[in-house]
């Protein structure tokens, strides 16, 4: 080619080669992926597979260790209703963790709306000259408790700015104090329960099956009322406008509040709500064991933390669901029952719960890593 060719020619003549050579890089990138890659971004694109993976492969390990015995319908029913509290709890933790937050305190919170449920109608406010209230006016305001609890967190974490850890923390702490001190480290007995107030164990009755149905499967209402709760919570992060300013204020709460979300009204929406759950999580806990115990739910906080930390949800906010947290909770009821119909100690069982937590966050850690 002469030099007069190449002037008329231009930077034309140098852009063709240089493009053919971009196209012939990006398409070793893409080609060059490893398989281990590609799950990455799988996995990134799709998390909640990662809890179905490891349901499924605990399913297949018990199933193979312990036999027919795991199989069974009432085992399974029985597993259902072992982690249906857990199930509920989880729901309004997914809540806090998806803005970027973490509830310490929703067990006491659940704790102290049961014993404000129960103790109100079976024997009211001594102190103050206040008898015995209708259990219908103390279910409602057992909810109100739950309800105001939240609301306090997330005033104190989204207007005075106060991080969620700290707050949730303290508020645990205070919200026991407030639960010893009013139920006196008492526990209503059952009956008394039943004589008075029997709609507060509504959650721990059986549903009545034919016996021949579902292999003799035993579902109770809880486990219902924790299904129905699952599914309006996700239609309201999947098909409205404040689920997607819950997303958007957890992956970015600057961002979100320059594109116009008022991220302090959702937060604190978003706490109150929480403790409402929380207080359903009474009453469900009101039902399995029976009884109204300011020593009941001990181990909540970290069983609803765990759940939603194995079902994919990311603790650094914007990113999870509440089917994940459903399926992590199963998770741990599965090992757990498993482990137990396997023989092993109860020690062991925390281990290999504490070891599935190490994991689900070394995977959340690996899959974030994964370029734009």
């Amino acid at each position: 080619m002469s030099s007069t060719e190449s002037t008329a020619r231009g930077p034309a003549a140098f852009e063709e080669p240089v493009a053919a050579a971009a196209s012939g890089v990006a398409s070793f990138e893409e080609g060059g992926k490893s398989p281990l890659k590609h799950m990455q971004h799988f996995l990134h694109a799709h998390p909640t597979m990662i809890p179905f993976i490891v349901l499924l492969l605990g399913v297949l390990l018990f199933s193979a260790l312990v036999g027919g015995r795991f199989f069974t319908p009432f085992n399974l029913s029985l597993i259902l209703q072992q982690v249906t509290i857990i199930g509920v709890i989880g729901i309004a933790q997914t809540l806090i963790v998806l803005t970027a937050g973490i509830d310490l305190s929703v067990g006491a919170i659940m704790v102290l709306s049961s014993v404000i449920m129960g103790r109100m109608a079976i024997i009211g406010l001594p102190g103050f000259g206040l008898g015995p209230v209708p259990y219908e006016i103390t279910f409602v305001l057992g909810l109100a408790c739950g309800l105001a609890c939240g609301a306090i967190n997330g005033a104190l974490v989204s207007y005075v700015k106060l991080p969620p850890f700290i707050v949730t923390l303290g508020t645990w702490l205070i919200f026991g104090a407030l639960n010893l001190a009013y139920s006196q480290s008492e526990t209503i007995r059952q009956q008394d329960i039943a004589a008075v107030a029997g709609f507060l164990q509504f959650t721990g009755q059986l549903i009545p099956l034919d016996k021949h149905w579902l292999g003799g499967a035993q579902i109770t209402n809880g486990s219902i009322l924790m299904v129905g709760l699952a599914a309006a919570v996700w239609y309201m992060l999947n098909r409205t406008a404040f689920g997607r300013h819950i997303y958007a204020t957890g992956d970015d709460e600057e961002a979100a509040r320059l594109a116009g979300i008022r991220t302090d009204r959702t937060l604190v929406t978003v706490y109150a709500l929480a403790g409402l759950i929380c207080a359903i999580g009474a009453w469900v806990l009101i039902g399995r064991i029976g009884s109204i115990s300011p020593q009941a739910g001990q181990t909540a906080n970290l069983d609803s933390i765990t759940a939603v930390v194995i079902g994919g949800t990311s603790l650094f906010g914007g990113r999870g669901s509440i089917v994940g947290t459903l399926v992590g909770a199963l998770i741990v009821g599965v090992f757990r029952n498993g482990l137990a119909l396997y023989g092993v100690d109860v020690l062991w069982q925390e281990f290999t719960v504490g070891l599935l937590i190490i994991i689900a966050v070394a995977i959340d850690q690996w899959i974030r890593k994964v370029s734009a």
